[in-house]
């Protein structure tokens, strides 16, 4: 298994636990560690908890018990905005405002703390050409006249644009066709390997989490099974991994419930 990095500890999760209003334990005593500048994959089925982990990081959602940890400080110490302003954050459907353009999607967390507007013009055509688009063609879009593929690219650069060290990505690539996807997988791979960000990416998708993940994380009903490097997570005998790699094998991507 899969050791923790020895870098610096960005996000940690001491004996982590939450419950649903209904007392349901969607979440038991999670403990878990990421280093500065890598990207771990949440890998399981619906319902594991892999979101629920996803959301405790930016407070969307407060531990029932045990501490969130990011930079070294309690999430329930920070300041719930300036927290979220730390972390980028990207979903699938990119969760773009549909009146707003691609420019004004984009610049809206910089305009928020208060850059000025030639800085946020120029952060903004820096990042569409970063992530593939042409400012003078795609800036005065609206996200109904873009592609999934080109909404999901601009879900990017709204997340990046206020140069958060932390970025969250809750399945962002699972609505979209499967060549777009290999597409923009590879394009990710190249993006952040320039941007050493750290970042927590969501998947039930087995291909995407070997592809695109430092370690894997795999989570079994509110669990945490373990914390494994690709090489590792393919070589193991544990029988809860046995479904995703025989999937893999068989041609399949993903494990459903």
């Amino acid at each position: 298994m899969s050791a923790t990095p020895s870098n610096h500890c960005v996000i940690e999760f001491r004996h982590v636990s939450y419950r649903a209003r209904d007392g349901r334990a969607l979440l038991s005593d999670l403990n878990l560690q990421l280093a500065h500048g890598e990207t771990l994959v949440l890998l399981g089925r619906s319902g594991s908890g892999k979101s629920t982990t996803l959301k405790l990081i930016n407070r969307l959602l407060e531990a029932s018990e045990g501490d969130v940890r990011v930079e070294g400080r309690s999430t329930l110490k920070w300041d719930p905005i300036q927290l979220r302003r730390r972390i980028g954050y990207v979903i699938q459907e990119a969760g773009l405002f549909p009146h707003f353009t691609v420019e004004r999607n984009v610049g809206l967390v910089p305009r928020l703390e208060g850059w000025p507007t030639e800085r946020v013009r120029a952060r903004v055509e820096e990042l569409l050409r970063l992530v593939g688009l042409e400012p003078e063609r795609f800036s005065g879009r609206y996200p109904h006249e873009l592609s999934g593929g080109q909404r999901q690219r601009v879900g990017v650069a709204r997340a990046l644009a206020a140069e958060p060290p932390i970025l969250l990505m809750d399945e962002p690539f699972g609505a979209l066709d499967p060549l777009t996807r290999a597409e923009i997988q590879r394009e990710f791979i190249a993006l952040k390997a320039r941007l050493e960000k750290t970042i927590v990416f969501v998947t039930h998708d087995m291909r995407e989490a070997l592809l695109l993940g430092t370690r894997i994380a795999l989570l079994e009903s509110g669990k945490l099974v373990g914390v494994y490097s690709p090489a590792e997570f393919l070589r193991s005998t544990e029988p809860a991994l046995a479904p995703y790699v025989e999937a893999l094998r068989t041609g399949e991507t993903a494990i459903h419930p």
